[in-house]
């Protein structure tokens, strides 16, 4: 099992910018899941920017959610500042 999300902060560019519980951080894009099914709604920005952590995972909502482990494999991940 990969590890969970810890916290996200969602922009204005459809990117969330995540920390994960083994201190990892990165960046996943979610402009490619604006076109499918339950995610359309995600394009309203201020509906999107009320991204929040939930059992370890984002979450809108409306109940939209994306699996831990997409986020933690396909995340960009980023340099911990030392």
């Amino acid at each position: 099992m990969n590890p969970r999300v810890k916290s996200v902060q969602a922009t204005d560019d459809y990117a969330l910018v995540l920390q994960f519980t083994d201190g990892a951080q990165g960046v996943y894009d979610c402009k490619s899941l604006l076109d499918f099914g339950v995610f359309k709604e995600l394009r309203d920005k201020p509906y999107f920017k009320r991204a929040s952590v939930d059992n370890g995972t984002v979450v809108w909502p409306n109940q939209q959610d994306i699996c831990p482990d997409t986020l933690y494999l396909d995340a960009v991940k980023l340099e911990n500042a030392s």
